[in-house]
């Protein structure tokens, strides 16, 4: 027999969460959190959702991997002309959610987001793996295509740009510079700890939500 979904439920007790025990900064305490599903040596551990909306106000969200965190913000990079580029530049706001099953936690982040320097794109760029860089500059991503034509253009590609291509002019990184910063430990019977991060005059301010 087919299991009823409605079913399934985990309990959840393996950590809490205590506001007197987190950093006041929010990118510290992520950066703790971060490193401890590092450590952990979870599947994806820099895997996160973000969710964009478009002119209509229709949301999409899609995996995207977290290339890089400080004091200014999350960075991740994409194709500029994909979907969720052009519904950046259109609605330079979005969300992030991190979920380490794991470790019973996820972090929500939202905020403004901002192109980052093309130094940084360079930089970031020239790290990548070669078939990744190739692979920038072949696909014209989001668009309806053949898996014919995209070998093509990829075989083209390689010829175009050889074995040191430089960035594509639509391909770089963009920044998220939160103002909310939402941390989730789960607990026993749903009664989940969560912490909020508001950043207010420069300052940020933690709260307890309600599970």
């Amino acid at each position: 027999m087919a299991r009823n979904i409605a079913d399934i439920r985990k309990d959840y007790a393996r950590a809490s969460l205590d506001e007197d025990a987190v950093d006041p900064s929010p990118f510290v305490q992520f950066q703790r959190w971060l490193d401890e599903a590092l450590r952990s040596e979870l599947p994806e551990p820099t895997a996160m959702a973000l969710s964009t909306v478009d002119a209509a106000g229709r949301p999409s969200s899609r995996m995207v991997l977290l290339k890089g965190v400080d004091e200014h913000g999350f960075v991740f990079y994409t194709n500029y002309e994909s979907r969720k580029g052009q519904e950046l530049a259109a609605h330079p706001q979005a969300a992030l959610l991190f979920f380490w099953a794991e470790l019973e936690r996820q972090v929500r982040v939202e905020g403004a987001v901002q192109r980052v320097s093309p130094e940084e794109s360079d930089a970031y760029f020239a790290s990548r793996p070669i078939t990744h860089r190739i692979g920038a500059w072949a696909s014209p991503q989001s668009q309806p295509i053949t898996k014919r034509a995209l070998e093509l253009r990829i075989a083209k590609a390689t010829l175009a740009h050889g074995i040191a291509p430089s960035r594509p002019p639509h391909w770089g990184g963009f920044r998220l510079v939160p103002d909310r910063v939402e941390l989730w430990q789960g607990r026993p019977s749903r009664l989940h700890d969560r912490l909020l991060y508001t950043l207010r005059e420069g300052a940020w301010e933690r709260a307890r939500l309600a599970p």
